[in-house]
């Protein structure tokens, strides 16, 4: 659905060269996740993406198109929801969908579905401007989905968010996933990159030093060791033991078969931990 080559993205006012020959594609149905620290060129590739940023070297096709040989019929196959959402603050939540929906030629048959689904249907009717960060948010997420797009870009979909109501997004995403949507996720929250994505790609400084599977990338950089935290005689004892040789440590099934277990975990590294780990740098 995406391949980009050698992609290069300088920005001329300021010379800043944003984007520096990256790589990758994204197949049919698959959630791709863009993670790295701010200002390391996420929103930019998006941009480039989307259309909002000519002038780039290389080549970036999406279904199998050339970004620049897109027309305006771009827009009926993608949707978007960026961290700051651009909403008409004096029109209500109701009226944005409708008007929204009115730009595209498949028009939204579900609003008061999607506004329940987010829990804003009781404030329908409200004016967007008395919304708070997080009910903007959700606005716009189902704002993205109305005109049923192939493609959907997100960028940063839970900020703002509590718990309950991020879990209501991801959920989203993931039956999105299901029904065969193509998703590229912009975020630095690599919680939701491992609880969402199928691969993930670095980016830093404009480049992409990795791309792969969160699971691989977790065992890749791990520390190949199983934990065990167990209770013996009424104290709480941990052990690490290879995960190579685990098969044949008399000892650890000593442990399984004579004491009481508290937990049993495999020393996966975390994403933050990998990030930091291939980059050098913070995801600040």
């Amino acid at each position: 659905m995406i391949q980009v080559k050698e992609l290069e993205f300088v920005y001329q006012k300021s010379g800043k060269e944003a984007i520096r020959k990256i790589d990758f594609s994204i197949e049919q149905g698959e959630i791709f996740g863009f993670l790295g620290p701010s200002g390391a060129g996420k929103t930019t590739t998006q941009r480039i993406l989307i259309g909002l940023l000519r002038g780039y070297e290389g080549n970036v096709l999406i279904m199998g198109k050339e970004r620049r040989k897109w027309n305006n019929d771009f827009y009926e196959k993608v949707g978007v929801a960026f961290d700051f959402p651009n909403l008409y603050i004096k029109l209500t939540a109701q009226e944005n969908l409708e008007l929204i929906s009115s730009y595209y030629q498949k028009k939204a048959t579900n609003i008061n579905a999607l506004l329940d689904r987010v829990g804003l249907l009781a404030d329908k009717d409200k004016k967007v401007e008395s919304f708070s960060k997080g009910m903007k948010m959700r606005l716009n997420f189902i704002r993205s989905l109305m005109h049923d797009p192939d493609i959907l870009f997100f960028d940063e979909p839970t900020s703002g968010l509590d718990p309950v109501n991020a879990k209501i997004i991801k959920d989203m995403i993931m039956e999105l996933k299901g029904q065969g949507k193509t998703i590229f996720l912009t975020t630095h929250n690599m919680t939701v990159a491992e609880q969402l994505c199928d691969r993930v790609a670095f980016i830093v400084d404009g480049k992409i030093p990795v791309i792969d599977s969160p699971r691989e990338l977790m065992v890749q950089h791990g520390r190949q060791t199983v934990r065990l935290d167990y209770y013996r005689e009424g104290k709480e004892y941990s052990e690490e033991f290879p995960l190579k040789t685990i098969q044949e440590n008399k000892h650890f099934f000593d442990i399984l078969h004579k004491h009481q277990l508290k937990r049993i975990h495999s020393q996966e590294a975390t994403l933050e931990d990998i990030f930091i780990k291939l980059t050098g740098r913070e995801l600040a």
